[in-house]
């Protein structure tokens, strides 16, 4: 059988990919289908359970998923969730799994606070989403060439390699760490300051940023 793959939310770009229709082509097609959730697990959805969240989509619709606990959750590892027998196939079978060190139990601990945190305390998806609302908004006020992203990821495209790395030291040495983005990673003309919100930013925050992107881009 195939394997499709796909990430939930593209790391460079911020946007969500169309889980739902790559799911109904993959049930046409009788394919695996897999998602990378890193960026979306703990930071989409109503409760933070990320793309499947959502899209409203369940096991059915995306058998096997997959997201870091060193993003959202703020430890460290992945987990992949899908059927029983896929999983105990996993323990059996794969050799990435089998030859590899267990998670340390401090670090086990951590990431199930991490998830007691995202499913019982509302406010900080609340501000995550109120930040990336509020980041745009400035951003359109100051007229400032951020992209179509509705994630925490918020890319701004400078185009030239040289200028976006002057911009990038710029910022830091504002105080504010925003990583310069340039080919291969990203397509020829299109490299870019990535800008990350998370929900410990402060309006105050947003507004020196994006008032010092201003100035820079003058």
């Amino acid at each position: 059988e195939n394997l499709v793959l796909s990430d939930g939310v593209f790391s460079m770009d911020g946007d969500i990919a169309e889980l739902p229709a790559i799911s109904r082509m993959c049930k046409k097609n009788k394919s695996w289908f897999m998602v990378d959730d890193a960026h979306g697990f703990g930071t989409l959805g109503e409760t933070g359970k990320g793309c499947l969240q959502y899209f409203s989509l369940d096991g059915d619709d995306i058998p096997i998923y997959m997201a870091t606990l060193g993003k959202a959750m703020g430890t460290a590892g992945a987990f992949i969730a899908g059927s029983e027998e896929l999983i105990e196939t996993i323990i059996q079978k794969a050799r990435t799994y089998i030859y590899t060190t267990a998670m340390p139990a401090a670090i086990a601990e951590a990431t199930r606070y991490s998830l007691h945190i995202i499913q019982n305390e509302s406010r900080h998806l609340n501000n995550l989403n109120g930040n990336i609302a509020y980041f745009k908004l400035c951003c359109q006020e100051l007229s400032l060439p951020v992209e179509n992203s509705e994630t925490a990821i918020q890319p701004m495209i400078i185009g030239d390699d040289y200028a976006v790395l002057q911009i990038s030291d710029a910022l830091f040495a504002s105080g504010f760490l925003v990583t310069a983005i340039r080919p291969p990673t990203v397509p020829q003309g299109t490299s870019r300051l990535r800008i990350t919100l998370s929900a410990k930013h402060t309006h105050e925050h947003i507004d020196s940023l994006t008032e010092t992107l201003a100035r820079l881009l003058e």
